[in-house]
């Protein structure tokens, strides 16, 4: 059994940067756990109590679906990351990965759009660092559409070097997805449930697979 945690700036980037991977890890009897950085609702405007029930009444959802038990929620400022010194989020996501000890991590592209998502995967690749005891043997980072696909030419591209199997899951995928709702679009928005399926198909045609998604491995260690 692998111990997992996925780090996650937002509730639903979980379910579209790796959903069908969450899902076959539990299938295959891997302890799972997400660690939300923000609400995912607090930058916006409006009764920010009545959205916040939303999302995480959403979340939940998902989470069912996808078949994780354990989540953890950090609390720092939706869409607002950059507002709090680095170390602070890094020391706060330290303690999840010392509570955890997984030995693989799934975190956002270091070139997203989103700052939320560039911030958290610089504490992650910090909190991560392969001092001796660290548990952490494998980095991989994730797309989301409406944040990968949209980043200036000028920064470092998403460029695969890894795809995982994800036929038997894309199903869930999709319904974890649809549970985020008022987070989806219509098509032909990037973030809409026939995207989320037509990237999938995309990812595992690209290897000869009927469907995956794709990853960039940050660090793997063999022991």
């Amino acid at each position: 059994m692998r111990i997992v945690l996925v780090v996650a700036a937002h509730s639903d980037d979980e379910v579209l940067g790796c959903g069908g991977t969450i899902s076959r890890h539990v299938e295959c009897g891997d302890q799972v756990h997400v660690a939300y950085m923000t609400n995912g609702v607090g930058a916006r405007g409006g009764d920010l109590s009545v959205e916040i029930v939303r999302r995480a009444a959403a979340r939940d959802e998902a989470l069912h679906v996808l078949g994780v038990e354990k989540s953890y929620i950090l609390d720092f400022p939706d869409n607002k990351m950059d507002s709090v010194p680095l170390l602070d989020v890094i020391q706060k996501l330290e303690g999840i990965i010392d509570i955890v000890r997984p030995d693989i991590v799934y975190t956002h592209h270091d070139g997203d759009l989103n700052i939320d998502h560039r911030i958290t995967n610089q504490a992650v690749i910090t909190a991560c660092r392969p001092l001796p005891g660290c548990p952490v043997q494998e980095i991989l980072t994730f797309e989301v559409m409406s944040s990968t696909e949209w980043a200036p030419p000028a920064v470092m591209p998403f460029t695969p070097n890894v795809y995982i199997n994800i036929a038997d899951h894309l199903e869930k995928k999709c319904r974890a997805a649809g549970a985020y709702e008022l987070e989806m679009r219509s098509a032909p928005h990037s973030r809409c449930i026939e995207h989320v399926r037509h990237l999938a198909k995309h990812r595992g045609y690209s290897v000869g697979l009927d469907a995956a998604e794709a990853f960039v491995v940050v660090r793997r260690i063999v022991g």
